[in-house]
């Protein structure tokens, strides 16, 4: 089992930057892939950033490219997502995703959730 903690949520001005941070632990490996999804009331949870183990590969969604950055550290178990530019439409829960082998975009796929972080952005 894996656990995974995400934090530094919060209340933000638009185009304003937060950071969130996603802890695993339990038995935890380098070789998780990791994702980033968001989930604002009354919609599906959607994709926003996924990372592989290594770092090598990072995957985007369309609303987001160019204004969020996934990242990891693998010696602190850590994945981050850095959002910059933040719109109200941003506004959601956000929740850390775990899966071996695959890189997916859609949220079945994952096998690991976190507890999830509000994240709301005033206009």
């Amino acid at each position: 089992q894996v656990q995974l903690v995400e934090s530094g949520g919060g209340l933000v001005q638009a185009g304003g930057s937060l950071r969130l941070s996603c802890a695993a632990s339990g038995r935890t490996r380098n070789d998780y892939n990791m994702g980033w999804f968001r989930q604002a009331p009354g919609k599906d949870r959607e994709f926003v950033a996924a990372i592989t183990w290594s770092g090598g590969t990072l995957r985007y969604a369309g609303s987001v490219k160019g204004r969020f950055t996934i990242s990891r550290d693998n010696a602190k178990n850590t994945v981050y997502l850095q959002m910059n530019s933040l719109k109200p439409e941003d506004t959601a829960v956000y929740y850390c995703a775990a899966v071996m082998d695959v890189l997916p975009t859609i949220p079945g796929q994952y096998a690991y959730w976190g507890q999830g972080t509000q994240v709301t952005v005033s206009s």
